[in-house]
């Protein structure tokens, strides 16, 4: 791996916007806009509501509940 391989959920970032076709951005303001506050609730309903897989779906709310942008 790569001394300046992207580490964490950002990791998954370029594979999801890649295959969702939005950009991450957009992600995250739909999970910051969900009236949905648990980890596990959010990451369920983007899986049923947007068909994200389960390992993109954690990353983003992993990165918003972390503060990210």
């Amino acid at each position: 791996m790569s001394e300046n391989a992207v580490k964490g959920p950002a990791g998954y970032f370029p594979s999801i916007e890649k295959k969702y076709g939005r950009p991450v951005s957009d992600w995250f303001e739909i999970i910051r806009d969900s009236p949905l506050t648990k980890h596990m609730e959010l990451v369920s309903w983007l899986k049923a509501e947007h068909g994200l897989g389960h390992g993109h779906a954690n990353a983003l709310v992993a990165h918003v509940r972390a503060g990210g942008r």
